[in-house]
Order: structure tokens, then C-alpha cells, then sequence
């Protein structure tokens, strides 16, 4: 369970083209300045926000992403939170795996996304979908 109350409004961004992808890169981005998070910070999650943002797309047939300025008592972060309704992931460990891919690419999107982000969260049915939700703190 991630430990993180809201801060700020929640932005909403549909996702169901790559055009939307950009979109969500861009909200993101807005809100890690905004957070006065760092550079380096910044970039990890944005590059996160772009790959879970795809993976909707691809695996789960388009969804939605919220971003959501939040707090732990002691650090501000951003929330972001990506939702489908498509076919959930079977086997999560598998898909945690380094090089395990569905759709043809470089099966780091999960995993990676993971590595960036500070905390980590993923609830999924197979056959009702998934929601993945991170946040990246401070520093």
C-alpha cells in the first residue's frame, strides 16, 4: 500500500492513442517542476509515467493516468496512477522479469518503471484489468 495523502488537485489524462502518451509525459512533467522535484528526479519520472502510459495502451487497450501532488508527513511527491480495464496480467512475477515481453519489446517497461519510481504498486484480475499506481518522493 502506497502511504501518500493528496496535496493538490487530481489531473486526469484518457489514454487511448499515442498522442495521448505525450500528453501524459507532459501533465507529469508539469507537476514534478511544480513539486520542485529534482532534474534527475524529474527525468526518472517522467521516463516511468511514459512507459506505464504505453503499456495501457498496449497491453491493457487504452485507460487513464491521474497524477496527484502528495505527501507523506515528512517529504511532498507525485502520485501517478494508470488504469485499464483490459485483460490483467496472469503471472506478475513474469512480468517483473527483465527481457519478458507480450508485445514484442524490450520487456523492461514493467521492471524498469519499478527501478525508478520509489514506491511501486500494482493490483491486477486477469480479465478485469490493471492499475498501477508509484510515487517518486523528494529527495
Amino acid at each position: 500500500m502506497i502511504n501518500a495523502e493528496p496535496t493538490g488537485e487530481t489531473r486526469r489524462q484518457g489514454i487511448g492513442g499515442d498522442d495521448d502518451v505525450v500528453r501524459v509525459r507532459q501533465l507529469v512533467r508539469a507537476a514534478a517542476v511544480a513539486t520542485k522535484l529534482s532534474l534527475v528526479d524529474q527525468t526518472k519520472l517522467v521516463t516511468a509515467a511514459s512507459e506505464l502510459a504505453r503499456n495501457t495502451l498496449i497491453h491493457g487497450g487504452g485507460g487513464y493516468a491521474e497524477v496527484i501532488p502528495v505527501t507523506n508527513g515528512r517529504r511532498n511527491g507525485i502520485l501517478i496512477v494508470f488504469v485499464d480495464d483490459g485483460p490483467g496480467i496472469v503471472d506478475l512475477d513474469l512480468a517483473f522479469t527483465d527481457g519478458y515481453t507480450t508485445a514484442g519489446g524490450l520487456g523492461l517497461g514493467l521492471s524498469g518503471a519499478r527501478r525508478l519510481m520509489d514506491e511501486f504498486r500494482v493490483e491486477t484480475t486477469p480479465g478485469e484489468g490493471t492499475t498501477v499506481s508509484a510515487v517518486k518522493w523528494e529527495r
